[in-house]
Protein backbone atom coordinates (compact mmCIF):
# COMPACT_ATOMS: atom_id res chain seq x y z
CA UNK A 1 0.00 0.00 0.00
CA UNK A 2 1.02 3.33 -0.84
CA UNK A 3 1.89 6.31 1.81
CA UNK A 4 1.26 8.81 -1.00
CA UNK A 5 -1.80 11.11 -0.75
CA UNK A 6 -2.54 11.14 -4.15
CA UNK A 7 -4.36 13.20 -6.36
CA UNK A 8 -7.43 10.44 -6.66
CA UNK A 9 -7.88 8.42 -3.15
CA UNK A 10 -9.36 5.48 -5.37
CA UNK A 11 -7.19 5.17 -8.01
CA UNK A 12 -3.93 3.24 -8.10
CA UNK A 13 -0.89 5.16 -10.45
CA UNK A 14 1.23 3.45 -12.48
CA UNK A 15 5.01 4.58 -11.49
CA UNK A 16 7.00 6.19 -14.02
CA UNK A 17 10.52 5.72 -13.63
CA UNK A 18 11.88 7.11 -16.52
CA UNK A 19 12.03 9.73 -20.02
CA UNK A 20 13.08 9.25 -23.32
CA UNK A 21 12.04 12.27 -25.20
CA UNK A 22 8.66 12.56 -26.00
CA UNK A 23 8.03 9.10 -23.93
CA UNK A 24 7.15 8.35 -20.33
CA UNK A 25 7.88 4.82 -19.17
CA UNK A 26 6.68 3.26 -16.02
CA UNK A 27 7.65 0.54 -13.89
CA UNK A 28 7.09 -2.18 -15.75
CA UNK A 29 8.52 -0.97 -18.84
CA UNK A 30 5.44 0.67 -20.83
CA UNK A 31 6.11 3.78 -22.56
CA UNK A 32 3.45 6.40 -23.20
CA UNK A 33 3.91 8.82 -25.50
CA UNK A 34 3.34 12.52 -23.80
CA UNK A 35 0.97 14.54 -25.60
CA UNK A 36 -0.02 16.47 -22.78
CA UNK A 37 3.29 17.31 -21.88
CA UNK A 38 2.27 16.65 -18.62
CA UNK A 39 -0.19 19.67 -18.10
CA UNK A 40 1.43 21.44 -20.57
CA UNK A 41 4.45 21.41 -18.53
CA UNK A 42 6.99 19.18 -20.35
CA UNK A 43 8.35 21.30 -23.64
CA UNK A 44 11.54 19.71 -24.02
CA UNK A 45 10.70 15.98 -23.03
CA UNK A 46 12.02 14.02 -20.67
CA UNK A 47 15.00 13.04 -21.26
CA UNK A 48 17.28 17.11 -21.72
CA UNK A 49 21.00 16.23 -21.30
CA UNK A 50 21.72 19.58 -21.65
CA UNK A 51 19.08 21.00 -19.23
CA UNK A 52 19.46 18.32 -16.67
CA UNK A 53 23.67 18.59 -16.81
CA UNK A 54 23.14 22.52 -15.79
CA UNK A 55 20.63 21.41 -12.82
CA UNK A 56 23.79 19.40 -11.63
CA UNK A 57 26.50 21.79 -12.08
CA UNK A 58 24.08 24.59 -9.95
CA UNK A 59 24.12 21.84 -7.22
CA UNK A 60 27.56 21.30 -7.03
CA UNK A 61 28.09 24.90 -7.45
CA UNK A 62 25.24 26.56 -5.09
CA UNK A 63 22.36 24.40 -4.72
CA UNK A 64 20.46 27.29 -2.70
CA UNK A 65 20.35 30.75 -0.61
CA UNK A 66 17.88 32.84 0.39
CA UNK A 67 16.38 35.59 -1.45
CA UNK A 68 15.87 37.60 1.84
CA UNK A 69 19.55 37.99 1.91
CA UNK A 70 21.23 36.93 -1.39
CA UNK A 71 20.61 37.22 -4.95
CA UNK A 72 22.02 34.75 -7.04
CA UNK A 73 23.83 34.16 -10.33
CA UNK A 74 21.23 32.40 -12.14
CA UNK A 75 18.13 34.22 -11.32
CA UNK A 76 19.48 37.58 -12.39
CA UNK A 77 20.86 35.64 -15.88
CA UNK A 78 16.76 34.61 -16.24
CA UNK A 79 15.73 37.62 -15.37
CA UNK A 80 17.37 39.56 -17.71
CA UNK A 81 16.68 37.16 -20.31
CA UNK A 82 13.22 37.19 -19.61
CA UNK A 83 12.95 40.70 -19.90
CA UNK A 84 15.03 41.48 -22.72
CA UNK A 85 12.36 39.33 -24.85
CA UNK A 86 9.41 40.93 -23.56
CA UNK A 87 7.95 44.35 -24.68
CA UNK A 88 7.56 47.77 -22.55
CA UNK A 89 7.14 48.16 -20.60
CA UNK A 90 7.78 44.70 -18.94
CA UNK A 91 10.64 45.22 -16.74
CA UNK A 92 11.34 43.54 -13.29
CA UNK A 93 10.57 39.18 -12.73
CA UNK A 94 9.32 38.60 -9.52
CA UNK A 95 10.47 34.25 -9.68
CA UNK A 96 8.03 31.90 -7.52
CA UNK A 97 8.16 27.87 -7.49
CA UNK A 98 4.89 27.43 -9.74
CA UNK A 99 1.78 29.22 -11.33
CA UNK A 100 -0.60 29.49 -8.62
CA UNK A 101 2.41 31.51 -6.53
CA UNK A 102 2.85 33.00 -9.47
CA UNK A 103 -1.27 34.17 -9.23
CA UNK A 104 -1.13 34.75 -5.81
CA UNK A 105 1.86 37.54 -6.31
CA UNK A 106 0.43 39.17 -8.69
CA UNK A 107 -2.95 39.67 -7.03
CA UNK A 108 -1.00 40.64 -3.66
CA UNK A 109 1.53 43.30 -6.13
CA UNK A 110 -1.61 44.87 -7.96
CA UNK A 111 -3.19 45.41 -4.93
CA UNK A 112 -0.11 46.85 -3.02
CA UNK A 113 0.70 49.18 -5.97
CA UNK A 114 -2.80 50.57 -5.78
CA UNK A 115 -1.86 51.15 -1.82
CA UNK A 116 1.06 52.54 -2.70
CA UNK A 117 0.13 55.01 -4.89
CA UNK A 118 -2.35 56.52 -2.29
CA UNK A 119 -5.78 54.50 -4.07
CA UNK A 120 -6.91 51.86 -1.38
CA UNK A 121 -10.14 52.19 -2.31
CA UNK A 122 -9.29 49.57 -5.42
CA UNK A 123 -10.06 46.43 -3.97
CA UNK A 124 -11.74 44.51 -6.78
CA UNK A 125 -10.71 42.08 -9.28
CA UNK A 126 -12.95 41.35 -12.58
CA UNK A 127 -11.71 37.91 -14.20
CA UNK A 128 -13.55 35.39 -16.42
CA UNK A 129 -16.15 32.60 -16.39
CA UNK A 130 -14.10 29.23 -17.02
CA UNK A 131 -10.98 30.86 -16.06
CA UNK A 132 -8.50 28.75 -14.42
CA UNK A 133 -5.65 30.28 -12.61
CA UNK A 134 -4.33 27.94 -10.02
CA UNK A 135 -5.64 25.72 -6.87
CA UNK A 136 -4.49 28.00 -4.59
CA UNK A 137 -7.21 30.69 -2.35
CA UNK A 138 -6.71 33.47 -4.22
CA UNK A 139 -5.69 32.12 -7.58
CA UNK A 140 -9.31 30.24 -7.39
CA UNK A 141 -10.80 33.46 -6.11
CA UNK A 142 -9.96 35.07 -9.49
CA UNK A 143 -10.48 32.10 -11.40
CA UNK A 144 -14.33 31.25 -12.87
CA UNK A 145 -14.88 27.34 -12.69
CA UNK A 146 -17.58 26.67 -10.63
CA UNK A 147 -16.62 23.33 -9.69
CA UNK A 148 -13.47 23.73 -8.73
CA UNK A 149 -14.61 26.56 -6.55
CA UNK A 150 -17.45 25.16 -5.12
CA UNK A 151 -15.91 23.54 -1.96
CA UNK A 152 -13.80 26.64 -1.17
CA UNK A 153 -16.43 29.25 -1.78
CA UNK A 154 -16.82 30.61 1.76
CA UNK A 155 -12.74 30.92 1.80
CA UNK A 156 -12.68 33.05 -0.94
CA UNK A 157 -12.26 36.60 -1.77
CA UNK A 158 -14.86 38.59 -3.52
CA UNK A 159 -13.91 38.76 -7.49
CA UNK A 160 -16.48 39.04 -10.12
CA UNK A 161 -16.65 37.16 -13.75
CA UNK A 162 -17.76 38.32 -16.83
CA UNK A 163 -17.88 35.82 -20.10
CA UNK A 164 -14.53 34.54 -21.89
CA UNK A 165 -14.15 34.98 -25.54
CA UNK A 166 -15.40 31.46 -26.38
CA UNK A 167 -16.82 31.58 -30.12
CA UNK A 168 -17.91 28.51 -30.74
CA UNK A 169 -20.86 28.49 -27.84
CA UNK A 170 -20.95 32.15 -27.38
CA UNK A 171 -21.10 33.84 -30.80
CA UNK A 172 -24.48 34.03 -31.89
CA UNK A 173 -25.53 32.79 -35.70
CA UNK A 174 -26.17 36.35 -36.83
CA UNK A 175 -22.86 38.05 -35.48
CA UNK A 176 -19.73 38.83 -36.58
CA UNK A 177 -16.17 38.24 -34.88
CA UNK A 178 -16.20 42.41 -34.61
CA UNK A 179 -19.64 42.70 -33.13
CA UNK A 180 -18.65 39.54 -31.06
CA UNK A 181 -15.69 41.20 -29.61
CA UNK A 182 -17.76 44.37 -29.34
CA UNK A 183 -20.37 43.02 -27.18
CA UNK A 184 -17.98 41.28 -24.74
CA UNK A 185 -15.89 44.21 -24.03
CA UNK A 186 -19.28 46.16 -23.18
CA UNK A 187 -20.04 43.53 -20.66
CA UNK A 188 -16.42 44.43 -19.17
CA UNK A 189 -17.54 47.97 -19.34
CA UNK A 190 -20.29 47.28 -17.70
CA UNK A 191 -18.95 45.23 -14.58
CA UNK A 192 -16.66 48.29 -14.09
CA UNK A 193 -18.75 50.59 -13.90
CA UNK A 194 -20.99 48.22 -11.85
CA UNK A 195 -18.18 48.17 -9.08
CA UNK A 196 -16.90 51.48 -9.81
CA UNK A 197 -14.28 52.55 -11.82
CA UNK A 198 -11.75 53.87 -8.81
CA UNK A 199 -12.61 50.12 -6.95
CA UNK A 200 -11.21 47.85 -9.68
CA UNK A 201 -7.67 46.91 -9.04
CA UNK A 202 -7.10 44.71 -12.33
CA UNK A 203 -8.91 42.52 -15.09
CA UNK A 204 -7.56 39.09 -14.86
CA UNK A 205 -7.19 36.73 -17.92
CA UNK A 206 -5.42 33.69 -19.63
CA UNK A 207 -4.46 34.78 -22.60
CA UNK A 208 -5.89 31.35 -24.28
CA UNK A 209 -8.03 29.60 -22.34
CA UNK A 210 -6.04 26.73 -21.03
CA UNK A 211 -7.10 23.76 -18.49
CA UNK A 212 -11.23 24.20 -17.78
CA UNK A 213 -11.88 26.02 -21.03
CA UNK A 214 -10.01 23.92 -23.56
CA UNK A 215 -7.36 25.61 -26.16
CA UNK A 216 -9.38 28.66 -27.02
CA UNK A 217 -7.83 31.54 -29.03
CA UNK A 218 -9.32 35.32 -28.48
CA UNK A 219 -10.42 36.56 -31.91
CA UNK A 220 -8.68 39.18 -33.32
CA UNK A 221 -9.01 42.60 -31.62
CA UNK A 222 -10.19 41.17 -28.41
CA UNK A 223 -7.17 41.91 -26.47
CA UNK A 224 -6.82 45.51 -28.09
CA UNK A 225 -10.21 46.76 -26.43
CA UNK A 226 -9.74 44.64 -23.17
CA UNK A 227 -6.23 47.09 -23.10
CA UNK A 228 -7.92 49.92 -24.09
CA UNK A 229 -10.51 49.66 -21.66
CA UNK A 230 -8.31 49.07 -18.35
CA UNK A 231 -6.66 52.00 -19.68
CA UNK A 232 -8.99 54.70 -19.45
CA UNK A 233 -10.20 53.15 -16.27
CA UNK A 234 -7.04 52.92 -14.65
CA UNK A 235 -6.99 49.04 -14.22
CA UNK A 236 -4.21 46.78 -14.63
CA UNK A 237 -4.34 43.82 -17.03
CA UNK A 238 -2.53 41.03 -15.40
CA UNK A 239 -2.41 38.34 -18.31
CA UNK A 240 -2.09 34.43 -17.05
CA UNK A 241 0.41 32.55 -19.61
CA UNK A 242 1.10 29.67 -17.00
CA UNK A 243 -0.38 26.96 -19.63
CA UNK A 244 -0.09 29.21 -23.23
CA UNK A 245 3.40 30.71 -22.80
CA UNK A 246 6.82 30.52 -23.19
CA UNK A 247 6.80 29.23 -26.48
CA UNK A 248 3.83 27.23 -26.22
CA UNK A 249 1.90 28.92 -28.93
CA UNK A 250 4.76 29.60 -31.03
CA UNK A 251 5.89 32.84 -29.80
CA UNK A 252 7.75 33.05 -26.35
CA UNK A 253 4.69 35.74 -25.34
CA UNK A 254 1.15 34.37 -26.57
CA UNK A 255 0.13 37.68 -26.36
CA UNK A 256 2.41 38.67 -29.13
CA UNK A 257 0.15 38.54 -31.75
CA UNK A 258 -2.95 40.12 -29.97
CA UNK A 259 -1.01 43.89 -30.33
CA UNK A 260 -0.61 44.66 -26.46
CA UNK A 261 1.27 43.98 -23.49
CA UNK A 262 0.01 43.29 -20.25
CA UNK A 263 0.88 44.90 -17.05
CA UNK A 264 1.60 41.92 -15.39
CA UNK A 265 2.33 38.63 -17.24
CA UNK A 266 2.49 34.75 -15.47
CA UNK A 267 4.66 32.29 -16.39
CA UNK A 268 5.81 28.77 -15.19
CA UNK A 269 5.13 25.56 -16.76
CA UNK A 270 7.27 26.12 -20.21
CA UNK A 271 9.93 28.62 -18.42
CA UNK A 272 11.32 25.50 -16.64
CA UNK A 273 9.57 22.09 -18.90
CA UNK A 274 8.97 20.31 -15.62
CA UNK A 275 12.88 20.26 -14.91
CA UNK A 276 12.47 21.65 -11.59
CA UNK A 277 9.89 24.20 -9.96
CA UNK A 278 9.51 27.39 -11.12
CA UNK A 279 7.36 29.72 -12.15
CA UNK A 280 7.51 34.07 -12.52
CA UNK A 281 5.51 37.52 -12.77
CA UNK A 282 6.91 39.77 -15.27
CA UNK A 283 6.02 42.97 -14.47
CA UNK A 284 6.24 46.11 -15.74
CA UNK A 285 8.06 49.03 -14.76
CA UNK A 286 6.15 51.45 -13.33
CA UNK A 287 4.60 48.69 -10.56
CA UNK A 288 8.26 48.10 -9.66
CA UNK A 289 8.96 51.83 -9.29
CA UNK A 290 5.60 52.38 -7.15
CA UNK A 291 6.88 49.85 -4.65
CA UNK A 292 10.74 50.91 -4.58
CA UNK A 293 9.93 54.62 -3.95
CA UNK A 294 7.14 54.31 -1.45
CA UNK A 295 7.58 51.77 1.08
CA UNK A 296 10.64 50.08 -1.04
CA UNK A 297 9.31 46.86 0.21
CA UNK A 298 6.94 43.95 -1.39
CA UNK A 299 5.12 42.85 1.43
CA UNK A 300 5.30 38.93 0.09
CA UNK A 301 7.96 35.93 -0.20
CA UNK A 302 7.94 32.82 -0.03
CA UNK A 303 11.01 30.35 0.95
CA UNK A 304 12.26 28.88 -2.44
CA UNK A 305 11.34 31.68 -4.50
CA UNK A 306 14.27 32.44 -6.93
CA UNK A 307 16.04 29.41 -5.70
CA UNK A 308 18.91 28.95 -8.03
CA UNK A 309 18.86 25.34 -9.20
CA UNK A 310 15.43 26.41 -10.41
CA UNK A 311 16.64 29.61 -11.82
CA UNK A 312 19.64 27.41 -13.79
CA UNK A 313 17.23 24.79 -14.99
CA UNK A 314 14.91 27.36 -16.46
CA UNK A 315 18.09 29.06 -17.94
CA UNK A 316 18.99 26.48 -19.61
CA UNK A 317 15.68 25.78 -20.78
CA UNK A 318 15.22 28.90 -22.61
CA UNK A 319 18.81 28.47 -24.24
CA UNK A 320 17.36 25.36 -25.50
CA UNK A 321 14.30 27.45 -27.13
CA UNK A 322 16.26 30.33 -28.54
CA UNK A 323 19.83 29.87 -29.06
CA UNK A 324 19.06 26.74 -29.95
CA UNK A 325 16.04 27.06 -32.27
CA UNK A 326 13.92 24.04 -30.41
CA UNK A 327 11.33 27.31 -30.40
CA UNK A 328 11.33 27.54 -34.25
CA UNK A 329 9.66 24.08 -34.27
CA UNK A 330 6.52 24.77 -32.67
CA UNK A 331 5.20 26.42 -35.77
CA UNK A 332 5.71 23.54 -38.36
CA UNK A 333 5.09 20.94 -35.75
CA UNK A 334 1.87 22.58 -34.52
CA UNK A 335 0.53 23.38 -38.21
CA UNK A 336 1.15 19.57 -38.90
CA UNK A 337 -1.10 18.70 -35.81
CA UNK A 338 -3.31 20.72 -36.47
CA UNK A 339 -3.84 19.26 -40.18
CA UNK A 340 -3.76 16.07 -38.47
CA UNK A 341 -6.93 16.91 -36.44
CA UNK A 342 -8.66 18.33 -38.86
CA UNK A 343 -8.37 15.06 -41.14
CA UNK A 344 -8.70 12.67 -38.67
CA UNK A 345 -11.63 14.30 -36.53
CA UNK A 346 -12.83 17.25 -38.68
CA UNK A 347 -15.95 15.04 -39.87
CA UNK A 348 -16.26 13.01 -36.65
CA UNK A 349 -19.88 12.84 -35.27
CA UNK A 350 -19.04 13.39 -31.54
CA UNK A 351 -16.22 16.48 -32.04
CA UNK A 352 -17.63 20.06 -32.24
CA UNK A 353 -15.06 22.11 -32.20
CA UNK A 354 -10.85 21.69 -33.05
CA UNK A 355 -8.91 24.74 -31.93
CA UNK A 356 -5.75 26.06 -30.39
CA UNK A 357 -2.46 27.83 -31.36
CA UNK A 358 1.07 26.40 -32.20
CA UNK A 359 1.43 22.89 -29.93
CA UNK A 360 -1.71 23.91 -27.83
CA UNK A 361 -5.15 22.28 -28.77
CA UNK A 362 -8.27 21.02 -27.78
CA UNK A 363 -10.77 18.85 -29.47
CA UNK A 364 -14.61 20.05 -27.66
CA UNK A 365 -16.54 16.73 -27.78
CA UNK A 366 -20.41 16.88 -28.38
CA UNK A 367 -23.25 14.49 -28.02
CA UNK A 368 -24.25 16.15 -32.04
CA UNK A 369 -22.28 18.12 -33.81
CA UNK A 370 -25.62 19.96 -35.27
CA UNK A 371 -26.86 21.16 -31.73
CA UNK A 372 -23.91 20.75 -29.81
CA UNK A 373 -25.40 19.51 -27.19
CA UNK A 374 -22.82 18.13 -24.60
CA UNK A 375 -22.62 14.69 -23.16
CA UNK A 376 -24.45 13.27 -19.99
CA UNK A 377 -21.67 14.56 -17.25
CA UNK A 378 -23.11 11.57 -15.38
CA UNK A 379 -21.20 9.69 -18.33
CA UNK A 380 -17.67 11.23 -17.03
CA UNK A 381 -16.49 10.87 -20.79
CA UNK A 382 -12.93 12.90 -20.69
CA UNK A 383 -12.54 10.71 -17.60
CA UNK A 384 -13.39 7.42 -20.01
CA UNK A 385 -10.76 9.14 -22.75
CA UNK A 386 -8.11 9.54 -20.50
CA UNK A 387 -8.44 6.09 -19.28
CA UNK A 388 -8.80 4.67 -22.51
CA UNK A 389 -5.94 6.71 -23.53
CA UNK A 390 -3.54 5.53 -20.66
CA UNK A 391 -4.47 1.82 -22.03
CA UNK A 392 -3.23 2.88 -25.38
CA UNK A 393 0.12 4.02 -24.33
CA UNK A 394 -1.16 7.69 -24.36
CA UNK A 395 -1.10 10.77 -22.46
CA UNK A 396 -3.34 13.15 -22.91
CA UNK A 397 -5.46 16.19 -20.76
CA UNK A 398 -8.78 15.88 -20.60
CA UNK A 399 -11.41 17.73 -18.74
CA UNK A 400 -15.07 17.60 -18.03
CA UNK A 401 -17.21 20.95 -17.32
CA UNK A 402 -16.39 23.43 -20.10
CA UNK A 403 -19.18 25.03 -20.85
CA UNK A 404 -20.38 25.93 -17.07
CA UNK A 405 -17.94 23.50 -14.69
CA UNK A 406 -20.84 20.94 -15.50
CA UNK A 407 -21.41 20.41 -18.45
CA UNK A 408 -19.34 19.66 -21.48
CA UNK A 409 -16.38 17.46 -22.45
CA UNK A 410 -12.76 18.58 -24.32
CA UNK A 411 -9.46 17.06 -24.76
CA UNK A 412 -6.51 19.12 -24.50
CA UNK A 413 -3.02 18.72 -25.99
CA UNK A 414 0.55 20.18 -25.48
CA UNK A 415 3.28 17.93 -26.41
CA UNK A 416 6.16 18.55 -26.48
CA UNK A 417 8.13 20.68 -28.83
CA UNK A 418 10.66 18.42 -29.89
CA UNK A 419 7.97 15.82 -31.03
CA UNK A 420 8.96 14.51 -34.58
CA UNK A 421 6.44 13.84 -37.53
CA UNK A 422 5.78 10.46 -37.31
CA UNK A 423 5.42 11.00 -33.36
CA UNK A 424 2.47 13.27 -34.03
CA UNK A 425 0.89 10.31 -36.61
CA UNK A 426 1.38 8.15 -33.95
CA UNK A 427 -0.39 10.33 -31.16
CA UNK A 428 -3.00 10.94 -33.74
CA UNK A 429 -3.64 7.01 -34.08
CA UNK A 430 -3.60 6.58 -30.52
CA UNK A 431 -5.82 9.21 -29.71
CA UNK A 432 -8.41 8.27 -32.54
CA UNK A 433 -8.18 4.56 -30.88
CA UNK A 434 -9.08 6.26 -27.13
CA UNK A 435 -11.91 8.22 -28.47
CA UNK A 436 -13.34 5.66 -29.96
CA UNK A 437 -13.02 2.92 -26.62
CA UNK A 438 -14.06 5.58 -24.68
CA UNK A 439 -17.42 6.18 -27.08
CA UNK A 440 -18.21 2.79 -27.39
CA UNK A 441 -18.71 2.21 -23.17
CA UNK A 442 -21.35 4.83 -23.57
Amino acid sequence: MSHVFHRHARHDYPVAVSGDGVYLVDREGRRYLDASGGAAVSCLGHSDRAVSDAIARQVAKLPYAHTSFFSNEPMEELAARLVASAPAPLDKVYFTSGGAEAMEAALKLARQYFVEKGEPGRVHFIARRQSYHGNSLGALAVGGNRWRRAPFEPLLVGASHVSPCYSYRDRRTDETADAYVERLAAELEREIARLGPKTVIAFVAETLAGATLGAVPPLPGYFRRVREICDRHGVLLILDEVMCGMGRCGTTWAFEPEGVAPDIVLIAKGLGAGYQPIGAAVVAGPIHEAIRSGSGFFQHGTTYHGHATACAGALAVQRRLHDEGVLARVRPMGERLETGLRERFGSHPHVGDIRGRGLFWALELVSDRQSKAPFDPALRLHARVKAAALQAGLLCYPMGGTIDGRQGDHVLLAPPFIIEPREIEELLHRLASALESALRTN
